[in-house]
């Protein structure tokens, strides 16, 4: 049995030292679901790409971090913002949710929610 709570505050970690990417490889299974309001991406190839394409367009990370976050079995939830500038002069701010399911020490299924701009 893995401690979900002690595996999400690690990764959380990651996230807050800016080691998304580093995070990704060492806490998602390669079977990972992620699904953006309601729109799914299988599979550990097909994410990484997306986030590789999203943080190699950043220029300037202006603010990030977790919010609250929690744990119930195996699932867990946590608060999440970010502001940054891409390469291309466009201003970004996401703020979201991050509800993870983890199976095997992964998170094998992780869905954001979000308002639309």
């Amino acid at each position: 049995m893995h401690d979900v709570a002690r595996l999400d505050a690690a990764l959380n970690d990651l996230i807050r030292h800016g080691k998304a990417l580093e995070a990704f490889e060492e806490y998602y299974a390669d079977d990972v679901v992620m699904i953006e309001n309601d729109q799914a991406f299988e599979g550990k190839e097909v994410n990484r790409r997306r986030e590789q394409e999203l943080f190699g367009n950043i220029a300037e990370v202006h603010s990030a971090g977790i919010g609250a976050t929690a744990v119930h079995g195996n699932v867990s939830f946590c608060e999440q913002f970010f502001e940054a500038t891409l390469k291309d002069g466009t201003r970004i701010k996401m703020e979201e949710v991050a509800v993870r399911t983890w199976r095997d020490g992964k998170i094998v299924r992780e869905r954001f929610y979000f308002k639309q701009p």
